[in-house]
């Protein structure tokens, strides 16, 4: 029969009512889950899939990755050393590993210097010309001159590239977010606050890269054009003034005060909090002392978040660390206080709501897409079971099996 699939699961979760399923039938046709149940007849001449032996759930999300750098970028600067081009065609790359390891959906947080090479790699992906997740991207991220994203370290009369935009007036704001939206961005990300290195280690005081009249004016403008903004923002007034601004985002936020996570739970903002990827092996002893602070932080924020209600949604910074290892946060967090269901639901239905796709993926629901993962055992027992998935479908089609 064409376009129909059954696919018999030994066992399968329902992440919104947590229920684990057994011996249960899915059809899929035309790329959507058409019914599924425990009696379902197969209908003749589908394709069938047996799955009898796996643990299936819905395909999982990363709402924090960037497609367009490698975990190299910092000592092998992409901008300087890589073509355009060539970091397309890696992006390509990251999208195929990224999907085989059972994510079929990512929000890519800004080009990082590629300039609009997300959205080829996105639209490539739509096309059916590449295999990799549905993607919504940020291309060029919003910085300031000496902020984030602005390159450093070279003599003032090399003029070269930046990470993301500099953004240094009302005008060149909102010049720049027309212009995102004139291309296709379905994000627009703005760096709230500075790098780690901003961090001041005495307070643990991130340094603000907007005033809060800046961030209001990127949300209003954004917001005319029904494009959500996602703030990179440790914490501080810049994470306080991003939430207030009404952002739909925070991303990393691993200094997040309690008045913050407040506001965030009154205003439904979501939280995105990339753990992994601040643990870092081999630095000096400044920034390891740096690090050892940020990450003791981070795991204090992310129990005061649970606790508060926060809505927490699954990203990695996939880029920072290798395409493909996305599923590397989960035992973090639930190390760091999250049961094993909540950490499954952070990266389907939480992160589904956060880029607007309740209606179209996040679980296994007849009439949402035929995004569907499988793994050897229950990661509800063993978490890191979701790193090694060994099944893949996106809109109906298998891509690993």
């Amino acid at each position: 029969m064409d376009g129909v699939t059954a696919i018999r699961a030994g066992a399968l979760l329902d992440v919104n009512s947590g229920e684990v399923m057994r011996d249960v039938v899915v059809i899929v046709r035309e790329g959507r889950i058409a019914s599924m149940g425990k009696d379902l007849s197969i209908p003749t001449g589908a394709t069938v899939i047996d799955l009898s032996d796996k643990f299936v759930l819905p395909g999982l999300m990363d709402a924090h990755t960037h497609l367009l750098i490698q975990p190299d970028y910092a000592s092998n600067n992409p901008i300087l050393y890589k073509s355009i081009p060539f970091r397309t065609a890696e992006g390509i790359a990251a999208a195929r590993a990224t999907l085989m390891a059972g994510f079929t959906s990512v929000r890519d947080m800004d080009s990082e210097g590629a300039d609009w090479a997300d959205l080829a790699v996105r639209d490539a992906i739509n096309q059916g010309l590449v295999m990799g997740p549905r993607a919504q991207v940020a291309t060029r991220a919003l910085s300031i001159t000496g902020g984030y994203m602005n390159q450093n370290g070279l003599a003032p009369q090399i003029d070269v590239p930046q990470f993301g935009v500099l953004v240094d007036s009302d005008d060149a704001i909102v010049k720049e977010i027309r212009t995102e939206v004139k291309y296709g961005t379905d994000w627009i990300k703005l760096y709230a606050t500075g790098t780690t290195r901003h961090i001041n280690l005495e307070d643990m005081t991130p340094l603000p890269q907007f005033s809060r009249e800046e961030i209001e004016l990127v949300v209003k403008e954004a917001s005319r054009f029904r494009i959500p903004v996602a703030a990179h923002a440790y914490g501080g007034p810049g994470a306080y003034n991003a939430v207030n601004a009404g952002v739909r985002s925070i991303e990393h936020g691993m200094l997040l005060e309690d008045a913050t996570l407040d506001l965030m739970v009154a205003k439904g903002t979501f939280w995105v909090p990339t753990i992994s990827v601040y643990m870092s092996d081999g630095l000096p002893a400044e920034w390891s002392a740096r690090t050892t602070a940020i990450v003791s932080a981070h795991k204090e924020t992310f129990g005061r978040a649970i606790q508060k209600g926060v809505k927490i949604a699954y990203g990695t910074d996939a880029g920072a660390i290798p395409h493909g290892e996305n599923a590397i946060d989960f035992a973090l967090m639930v190390d760091y206080g999250m049961t094993p269901l909540n950490a499954i639901r952070s990266a389907t239905i939480v992160t589904a709501d956060l880029m607007g796709l309740t209606d179209e993926t996040g679980s296994l629901t007849p009439g949402l897409a035929a995004d569907i993962i499988a793994v050897d055992s229950n990661p509800l027992d063993d978490i890191e079971a979701l790193k090694r998935v060994t099944f893949v479908m996106k809109d109906g089609h298998i891509y690993k099996q």
